[in-house]
């Protein structure tokens, strides 16, 4: 469905058009206005008549209904077709999810087609029509100002990403805690959600360089002025830091898994050691019972008086020096 519809004339927003092939021609033909169209989950039918309107590419389209596309920029003869994955974060339950975010970028045109919870672009309007030098830049400047506030909020998700494995390390590190049973576990979860927040800032990095036209993609993209590289040249570096920022996470994480398998196999150790000390200790007084046990006529000291007392207390003795023993190397 369409979410919103305005005309903006130098920077200023007026009233939504009736008519879109209309309202197009008139912003074309001033050569100061543009038409900016946010549409949410729309249906093929409901997508039919802005197609028709503003001639997007059927291929272009077919990826704006279905969604599920990763980061991209691709260009076509009547306009330019980006795609972006904003990023959200539940602390509580330590979530990663990914919605999807397309623009159409055209001759005095933006469409915008939103699919999930997650960037809602009423806010990032509503900026930009307090910043009305910005809306001057047209439809290069809608473009800029919605790249830019999804790669900031990339930041933003990365600290709290940073902040919670620090905990996550702190409690596999602690005495206690890394022994525990669903530190593994977690540890797996979170390498999960980094997994999915790279799908959504690693395959950016290409779009954002055509942009900034940097490297081997310094080449003009059309609808795209000239005077506008050096902001994308800004979301760009940006992008850098979150992808620097998301590959030291996966690294760490991977760090901390190494650490807590090895953490656990020490402590597996460790009681390996115990259950070996307290089998042999058990093992001696069952040696000497065993022995006794044996009904055989000639045995030393089978008549003896104090036999019994002198083998309990020799099994005592020997208990006493094993223990000892096993204390002084560790193994108890």
């Amino acid at each position: 469905m369409i979410v919103d519809c305005a005309i903006y004339r130098d920077g200023r927003r007026t009233e939504g058009p009736d008519d879109l092939s209309d309202a197009l021609d008139d912003a074309r033909a001033r050569g100061d206005s543009f038409l900016w169209i946010g549409l949410y989950e729309p249906t093929e039918k409901e997508f039919d008549k802005v197609t028709e309107e503003f001639g997007l590419h059927p291929l272009a389209v077919e990826d704006a209904l279905k969604a599920h596309q990763r980061p991209k920029l691709e260009v076509y003869d009547d306009s330019l077709f980006m795609v972006l994955k904003p990023v959200t974060y539940e602390p509580d339950s330590d979530t990663v999810s990914s919605g999807e975010l397309m623009i159409f970028v055209g001759d005095s045109f933006v469409v915008t087609v939103r699919h999930g919870e997650g960037a809602p672009l009423g806010s990032i309007r509503r900026h930009l029509e307090e910043q009305p030098e910005m809306l001057r830049h047209g439809p290069t400047g809608v473009m800029y100002s919605i790249a830019d506030s999804v790669v900031d909020h990339y930041l933003e998700v990365a600290t709290e990403l940073g902040t919670d494995l620090e905990e996550l390390e702190a409690e596999v590190f602690s005495p206690t805690g890394g022994g525990s049973r669903n530190t593994a576990s977690r540890i797996y979860t979170f390498k999960r959600q980094i997994l999915e927040f790279r799908r959504a800032t690693g395959p950016l990095a290409v779009p954002l360089t055509k942009l900034a036209g940097l490297g081997q993609f310094g080449g003009a993209v059309p609808f795209v002025h000239d005077k506008a590289r050096p902001f994308f040249r800004d979301v760009n570096d940006h992008l850098t830091r979150v992808n620097e920022s998301v590959e030291g996470l996966d690294r760490l994480v991977s760090d901390v898994l190494s650490a807590h398998l090895a953490q656990m196999s020490v402590r597996q150790n460790d009681d390996m050691r115990k259950i070996s000390a307290w089998a042999a200790m058990a093992a001696v007084p069952t040696m000497i019972a065993g022995i006794y046990g044996m009904n055989f006529k000639h045995m030393p000291e089978l008549h003896w008086r104090w036999s019994y007392p002198v083998v309990i207390l020799a099994m005592v003795m020997l208990e006493i020096g094993l223990y000892r023993l096993f204390k002084h190397r560790g193994w108890l």
